[in-house]
This record gives C-alpha cells, structure tokens and sequence, in this order.
C-alpha cells in the first residue's frame, strides 16, 4: 500500500482509536471478584508505563519498520499507535462498525475487552534516525545500533528496528490480543521485523523469580523508589534533546540457553559460576537473597569466586556504581530447534541512561565468564524509550516530530 492509500488507512486508524472504546474497565471482570483483571498503570504521564513495573506473567517483544513515506505520515503513526494504546490499556467494548464493516475487534477477549493490567512501551531505534524523515539532528545522543559482543551468534533477522514494542499483561491473550489490534491499525505504517513471546515464573518459595537456569533473576536492582538514583542511572540525561526528556534507554538481548548442557552441570558448580545459592538466591556468603555480598572480607574469591556473574557484573566498588542498570528480562520458549534441541532462554532487558556508559560497562566486566560456555545471544537492539504521553492531545513522539 502506497501514496494517499496508505495515509487515509492511518487516517481511519486515528478515527477508531479515538472512538475505540464505548465504555471502560470490563463487566465480565466485575462479576467475578475472584479473579480480578489487575489494574494497569495509567497511560498518561511523564514517563510511559512498563519501565518502573515489575514484568508482567506474559509479554511480547515485536520490532518494526517503520514503511511510512516521509514525516507527515510517520505522525499518522505514532498518532495511531499511540489512540491505540490508550484504548487498549483502558478496555471496554469497541464502537460498533457499519453494518458491511469488518468486526472493529478480534474478539479474542470477548465482547468486552478488559485492560487485563496491559502495558505498552514504545521505543525507537538509531535506525529511524536516518534520511527518510528528516529526523537526523534529533536523534538521541547516546542512540546507536547493538554492537555484536564476544561470543554472540548474532542474527540479523533478529536485531535491530525502527521501532520496537514490549506489551506487557497478566494474561496470553490481553498481550496477542493488543499486539494483533496494533498490526491491523498501523498496517500501512509499520511491519513486523521480529517478534518473541516471553513470561515471567511466579517467585518461588517467594521473592524475584527465577530464569530458566533456576536461578532468580535481577535481585541486585537499584531502588525504583530512590528519584534521585533513577535521575543518575535511568533517565535521559540533561545534555540529550530537550524532546528526550521523561525518556530512557531500553537495551534488548535474545539470549538462548543451552539448557541440556546446563542441566548436566552438577549444582556446587552452578552455584560458583553465578556466584549465589540456587535454592535461596542468596551470595555464597549471605542467607537471604537480598543481603549484599562482602567482596571486601574475600578478596581472593574463595567464597565468591573472581569469575563469578554476580561479581563481574556489579564489582560493588565506588567506580562502577555509575554502570549500574535497571533489569526487566523475561523468559522465553521457541519449542526446538532443527536439530531436535530445547530452545529456550532469556529476553534480557535493561533501562538505563546511557547503554555505553552501562549496559556496554557491565557486558565488557562480564566477557568471558563461564556463564558464556551455556548461553548464546542470537539478537536484540538498542533503543531509545519515548517519553510518556502527557495528555489526551499529546502523541509519543510528538517533540521528536516536531
């Protein structure tokens, strides 16, 4: 689709998002008070939903070209995308069409769409930067593509994009359902480029859940309740494009676990290469998962080995504190691979500042670890998080465009 077809499609699109929805929130929901839909962040705001939030159970992850033609129609998109976002994170019933129309929905939720706590976070790639739409002396300062690390098997249908889109949902279908919704109403302005579905186990005994090695995942966080260590470590910085600002940087890694592999790793061993228990999350030093590894009164490593995930990836010395990131991974299953192996792992994600100043600090500390014989990055990209939408007149993206 070209020319005024594609842009009177995006014009349709904003039309619908604007009377997507009749009425809000779900009354099939309502009528079981058992198993209430969770309630979602609200869409409007300085920063968008799905950053500061834990991951949710279900998620996907779905890159885009961005196939506009020039930057009156790349604002129809981001228009639509973002009416879509805010009708679909809100719920409710979708205005009934003609009565030769198409259904407005796909139904998959029911006649009455709830929210199901979904989030939607929008980012934008080094790529969408380029000539095409004049965007070049707005690109985010610290933006570039993934860089390809030691012992990544890096393919290149699977890395990079124009724009990327984690959704984020209690439930498989809230996250399909936005994901197919979003697809049909941007259709003439973005496609697929790759896409992955991820979920997060629940914690078990209690506390972060785990990775599909077994062990918990992300306990060493910054505080998301400190402001001034997330105006240090992951808020665009002041000396970005005054647009930048409510934004971040989200850095996204496929990871695939050699699951067989590991699984035949007897477990004293796996305990040293992570550098806590698997049972308790806790350091080899500590009892509880959240008690800080004393790196000082072992310097050596016998306790906590040199080489240990847990040691390089965060030394806990004065001049890495400035490198540190905010994770939000999920896991992920593919089924099996051609040669009939599990293929399975970890949608790793971080928020931070500056992925080179971070993300990049942390992935050189960690080169070369014995994690590395039992994983293998195959994708994923750098970008960079829009601001939130301030109102219902605001867009994402609208001081990028402007």
């Amino acid at each position: 689709m070209t020319g005024p077809g594609r842009r009177s499609f995006l014009r349709g699109a904003l039309a619908a998002g604007v009377a997507g929805a009749v009425t809000t929130g779900s009354a099939a929901a309502a009528k079981d008070p058992t198993s209430p839909s969770p309630k979602p962040p609200p869409f409007h705001g300085v920063h968008q939903a799905g950053i500061l939030e834990e991951p949710q159970a279900r998620s996907v992850v779905a890159a885009f070209d961005v196939i506009a033609e020039g930057k009156a129609e790349l604002t129809d998109l981001l228009r639509a995308l973002t009416d879509r976002a805010r009708v679909l994170t809100g719920g409710g019933v979708p205005a009934e069409p003609g009565i030769s129309a198409p259904p407005p929905d796909s139904g998959i939720l029911g006649p009455d769409a709830p929210a199901g706590g979904l989030t939607v976070t929008a980012g934008v790639g080094a790529s969408l930067f380029d000539d095409r739409f004049g965007l070049a002396a707005k690109r985010p300062k610290r933006l570039t593509a993934m860089r390809t690390f030691p012992g990544d098997d890096l393919d290149p249908a699977w890395c990079h994009g124009d724009l990327v889109l984690t959704l984020g949902a209690a439930d498989e279908d809230t996250v399909l359902h936005a994901l197919r919704d979003i697809c049909r109403h941007t259709r003439g302005g973005m496609q697929i480029r790759w896409r992955i579905s991820g979920f997060s186990n629940r914690p078990r005994p209690s506390g972060t859940p785990r990775n599909l090695m077994g062990f918990k995942d992300g306990i060493a966080n910054p505080d998301i309740t400190d402001a001034a260590a997330m105006n240090r470590l992951v808020w665009a910085a002041r000396d970005e494009p005054a647009w930048t600002s409510g934004g971040t940087y989200q850095v996204i890694r496929l990871i695939r676990m050699l699951v067989e592999f590991w699984d035949r790793v007897g477990l004293p061993e796996q305990e040293q290469m992570f550098g806590r228990s698997r049972d308790t999350g806790a350091p080899l030093d500590g009892l509880h998962e959240t008690d800080e590894p004393r790196y000082a009164a072992d310097p050596i490593g016998k306790v906590i080995p040199l080489t240990s995930h847990i040691r390089r990836a965060n030394p806990r010395v004065p001049d890495t504190e400035g490198s540190r990131i905010l994770r939000r991974s999920s896991n992920y299953d593919r089924g099996v691979d051609g040669a009939g192996n599990l293929d399975m792992g970890l949608v790793f994600g971080c928020f931070q500042q500056d992925p080179h100043r971070q993300f990049e600090a942390v992935q050189e500390r960690l080169a070369d670890e014995p994690l590395t014989d039992y994983i293998s990055p195959f994708g994923g990209g750098y970008f960079f998080v829009l601001p939130g939408v301030r109102d219902r007149v605001d867009h994402l993206g609208r001081g990028m465009i402007e």
